[in-house]
């Protein structure tokens, strides 16, 4: 049984996030059922590199999935293509791995991006794209007071109580925060995330970039070791999972 990995786009907009549920469309629903068309109706389970919550979204998010035929990869992007109209959901990618490759546990890396809109007016060709947030930012502050989380931490004060890891210990390898005119743009890279973490440190420095915290308040956060020392979690909506990197690039060949 072939099993093949999917480089995934997807506007997470009225989707309930990566994985099913009982209270509404989920994008893992959308791609089994394209993929149970290939299949004379058998189901497909599929297994994700991240996980993503109900309103984020992903230009670069990767999966896999066994099929019970052989399929040319591009035949499989296109046939998957089709079948999840009109959802905004698409395949970008896709290549055919060995049996035992995970999209989960053969990743090294992934990097999310965070966008805020910091102006007066509301968004309307990125609604549901941005945060808007009205009072002026300074993103330098902001991104001074994120490179106290760079390293390997305890990130305890930016786990969501929910969260199921085995421990609050991960290493982020980049953070950077820069402004384009209007947007304010945090890009952050580790090998795994905690959940919510990067909500949660957006909440956090948003704070900064308002000047009611000082950049150095953010490495005493993560000090603390406690949830309630943070800022909010920031909304789902300027959350965007880029990339996922392995060791080898499944999708290079």
């Amino acid at each position: 049984m072939p099993r093949y990995a999917l480089k995934l786009e997807y506007d997470g907009t009225g989707f309930v996030g990566w994985q099913r549920q009982d209270n509404g469309i989920s994008i893992q629903e959308v791609l089994e059922n394209a993929a149970a068309k290939l299949t004379g109706g058998a189901p497909v389970a599929s297994i994700v590199a991240g996980r993503t919550d109900a309103g984020v979204h992903a230009q670069g998010q990767v999966a896999n999935i066994d099929l019970d035929r052989d399929l040319a990869p591009v035949t499989l992007r296109e046939a998957l293509n089709f079948h999840m109209k009109p959802r905004r959901v698409v395949v970008l990618e896709a290549a055919l791995v060995a049996p035992d490759w995970n999209a989960r546990f053969a990743a090294i890396g992934r990097a999310y991006r965070y966008r805020v809109l910091n102006r007066r007016a509301r968004a309307a060709l990125l609604a549901d794209q941005v945060w808007h947030v009205q009072k002026p930012l300074d993103a330098a502050a902001m991104h001074q007071a994120a490179q106290g989380l760079v390293g390997r931490h305890d990130f305890t004060s930016f786990r969501a109580a929910a969260c199921q890891a085995r421990t609050p210990w991960r290493t982020v390898d980049r953070i950077v925060v820069t402004r384009d005119q209007d947007i304010i743009e945090m890009a952050i890279e580790a090998r795994s995330f905690l959940h919510h973490m990067v909500r949660n440190i957006m909440g956090t420095l948003k704070l900064v970039g308002e000047g009611r915290w000082p950049p150095e308040r953010v490495a005493e956060i993560l000090a603390a070791r406690d949830r309630s020392a943070a800022g909010p979690t920031a909304p789902s909506a300027g959350l965007a999972l880029v990339a996922v990197t392995y060791p080898i690039n499944p999708f290079s060949g």
